[in-house]
């Protein structure tokens, strides 16, 4: 029979310290759930025109920045491809979304239902919902086509949400939130970037602090509480996440779309030094938090290596 009643995780302690009460969490994550969400339908002017000459997404983060071909490149073919790619970056959004919002109704399906622990993750997949409509939006308006993950990663995802354990769901959630946070904390301040994208990752990057909360806090406990086997496999699909999430952040049919070679333009995001930094720095602190928390350690850690998303 499922465990309706909670341990008391105040007893317990990692290596960032004690943990914190889950319903006091929750708690706040309510309170602030209150104050600080938005409806992208209203929040947004979706008719307003484009501003002539600002960008979709910041040049620094678009994939060939700084590369042979990029110095090649007329700068209205590389705000179209900024344009592409945040197109790529929104779908990449969607399929990840989806997938965590049926693991955050899995993991709560046999917690006591009246909880707020439960009641924060409804708030959360509430939150998913009006995010993924509004990327889906964004796509459309920008005027680029959708770009869906390769078959053989959509179909690893029904297997992920068929298989993961608790803390691998909880440790995807972050994977799939931190890197796009990071990069959309840079890009809702710059004024080189049109008013729209701004004002969509604004409200993104709100949301989104509250999930990574909700997730870290879970994941500790997880870490902690679940058997050895779990752990273990955790470390593993963590890892395996890691590697598919950077292979499929940008797709390469982005180049097509702009008239680049795809395998030259490809090659060269690989050898960049700039990209392979700004993945890196996007994922460091999701990184550094795992390190601690006992996430990567053996095989998965070496998975995390071979994604180039650790040093």
């Amino acid at each position: 029979m499922p465990r309706l009643t909670e341990p008391d995780f105040t007893l317990l302690r990692d290596a960032l310290g004690p943990l914190r009460d889950r319903e006091q969490v929750a708690q706040r994550l309510l309170e602030s759930s209150l104050k600080h969400s938005f409806d992208p339908e209203t929040e947004l002017d979706w008719a307003a025109p484009f501003e002539d000459g600002k960008w979709f997404w910041p040049p620094e983060l678009v994939s060939l920045y700084d590369t042979p071909l990029w110095h090649r490149m007329s700068e209205e073919q590389r705000q179209d491809l900024a344009r592409h790619e945040a197109a790529s970056l929104a779908s990449l959004g969607i399929w990840f979304e989806i997938i965590l919002m049926q693991l955050l109704v899995r993991h709560i399906y046999d917690k006591p239902l009246t909880s707020d622990h439960v009641r924060y993750a409804l708030t959360e997949i509430a939150d998913e919902c009006r995010h993924s409509m509004m990327f889906a939006r964004l796509i459309t308006r920008g005027g680029s086509p959708a770009y869906p993950v390769p078959r053989v990663y959509h179909q690893l995802g029904r297997v992920l949400k068929t298989v993961s354990t608790t803390p691998g769901s909880f440790a995807a959630t972050l994977l799939g939130e931190e890197i796009l946070d990071w990069m959309q904390r840079l890009t809702f301040p710059d004024e080189r970037v049109q008013p729209l994208v701004r004002g969509v990752t604004r409200i993104h990057v709100v949301e989104e602090a509250r999930h990574v909360r909700y997730a870290r806090e879970e994941l500790r406990r997880q870490m902690i509480t679940a058997p050895r086997w779990e752990r273990e496999f955790t470390r593993l699909s963590c890892g395996e996440a890691a590697r598919v999430f950077s292979t499929c952040f940008v797709n390469p049919a982005v180049y097509d779309h702009v008239g680049l070679d795809r395998r030259q333009a490809v090659a060269q995001v690989r050898a960049s030094g700039h990209r392979r930094e700004v993945m890196r720095t996007g994922a460091g602190r999701l990184t550094d938090f795992l390190d601690d928390i006992g996430v990567l350690r053996g095989a998965g850690r070496r998975l995390w290596r071979s994604s180039g998303l650790l040093a």
